[in-house]
């Protein structure tokens, strides 16, 4: 039995999906709300929106929006030349409370439109809570304004990644971990890592480096749920910077010199990660608390 994608869909099926009714405690933010400021804030910041990409569940409950981005006043030599991955942003909206409204900026594989996303970077996360509509907007803002910083970030990542080797054996042992411990993959993800091992659908150059590893997973994720799919690729980049990064056996000449991320000023990045990332329902109870940083949520 074949493994469906998410749903693509279109602009016109989100901005017309039915807005929810949850009470007077929850804060509507609406797919086209989310849309709308995206795209202006994205071209008034000088970003060429090369393409855009929609998915969504039934209903569009729980929606997704891809946007690929070019700096047109980009000076930047670095960015300039780049023809390995180009610039994206993303957002995860819900009307079901089943997940925050994310955003965040990224990278994708031009080869395969395989998505990468730092999870410490400036990521932000809101409950549908209070002014959580005007809230959004901030964050896409500033998330926007900073995406060439967070960019060149997942450069270093990237060349960092390609400098790992990594054999057969540890490609396996680093899936295994994927699907046991790590509960990012599931049975059908990890079945698409272990075909892409064996028989790539796309060149990535060299067939033993980290760099490659990361793509077949990344090309797996592709899979995932709407709902799942930012926080997935979140973890799994941070996942691979600490195991092959930072890790003395993979990297024994330690190559950049790379920490996991989790530290912005060498970005130059003056809103701190904490600032209005996550409402704290008044009334959530320490154990609950606890469980949600520890998942993520």
């Amino acid at each position: 039995m074949g493994y469906k994608k998410p749903k693509e869909t279109t602009r016109t099926y989100l901005e017309n999906a039915m807005l929810p009714n949850h009470g007077n405690s929850y804060t509507v933010v609406s797919h086209k709300s989310v849309i709308d400021n995206t795209l202006a804030l994205l071209q008034a910041n000088g970003f060429t929106i090369q393409k855009e990409i929609y998915r969504a569940n039934m209903n569009a409950n729980v929606a997704q929006g891809i946007y690929h981005i070019y700096p047109s006043q980009t000076t930047d030599q670095e960015i300039v030349t780049e023809t390995e991955l180009g610039m994206m942003f993303a957002w995860t909206n819900s009307y079901d409370k089943s997940t925050r409204f994310q955003c965040a900026v990224g990278a994708y594989v031009m080869v395969c439109y395989n998505g990468m996303i730092a999870g410490d970077m400036m990521n932000f996360k809101r409950k549908h809570t209070g002014s959580a509509d005007y809230d959004v907007k901030v964050h896409l803002t500033d998330q926007i304004k900073n995406a060439e910083k967070y960019y060149k970030r997942i450069l270093k990542d990237k060349e960092a990644l390609k400098s790992i080797k990594l054999s057969c054996h540890q490609q396996s042992e680093l899936a295994g971990r994927l699907f046991i411990e790590e509960d990012l993959l599931d049975s059908q993800q990890i079945t698409c890592v272990k075909s892409e091992i064996n028989k790539p659908s796309h060149d990535y150059i060299s067939t033993d480096s980290a760099w490659t590893f990361y793509n077949h997973v990344t090309f797996a994720l592709k899979k995932a749920h709407p709902r799942d799919w930012m926080q997935s690729t979140q973890d799994f980049h941070d996942f691979m910077t600490a195991q092959c990064l930072n890790n003395s056996t993979l990297n024994p000449n330690n190559i950049k010199g790379y920490e996991l991320n989790s530290n912005n000023e060498d970005l130059g990045i003056t809103m701190a990660d904490t600032d209005l990332a996550i409402e704290i329902d008044e009334d959530i109870s320490p154990s609950i608390l606890v469980q949600d940083v520890y998942m993520g949520r």
